[in-house]
């Protein structure tokens, strides 16, 4: 399996990290609340909250990021190693972001979302 594929994986992942810190940094999510979770984390409040934001938005990114990297493999002209570091620094560029998004850093978070979507295209500039 290629270091691209392990990546949409990582992808995958990294909304369900965010909301276990939206759940569990708070300290009130319990069994009562898995009864309704959705509602729980609609009503966080400063840090939980922008951890369900980043979530939210990391499952918002995932299916375009997945959409390049498997389109770009299809199409058999980009080489494998560019598709690898492109993915690897689409995980990084999530990563920052989540940070970003923890720290509420907006202006900060904004570019490196910019960043992750100019790194989704350039699958498709290198796919040609």
């Amino acid at each position: 399996m290629t270091v691209a594929f392990w990546c949409v994986l990582i992808a995958m992942v990294l909304p369900f990290v965010c909301t276990s810190i939206a759940k569990f940094s708070g300290g009130k999510f319990g069994p009562r609340q898995n009864h309704d979770p959705r509602t729980f984390l609609e009503k966080l409040e400063g840090f939980p909250r922008r951890a369900h934001a980043a979530q939210q938005n990391s499952f918002e990114a995932f299916p375009a990021f997945a959409a390049a990297v498997i389109i770009a493999y299809i199409c058999h002209n980009a080489q494998q190693v560019t598709m690898d570091v492109l993915a690897v620094m689409f995980i990084t560029s999530r990563l920052l972001y989540i940070i970003c998004y923890l720290a509420d850093w907006a202006m900060l978070r904004s570019l490196v979302w910019f960043v992750g979507l100019g790194l989704i295209a350039s699958f498709f500039f290198v796919s040609v």
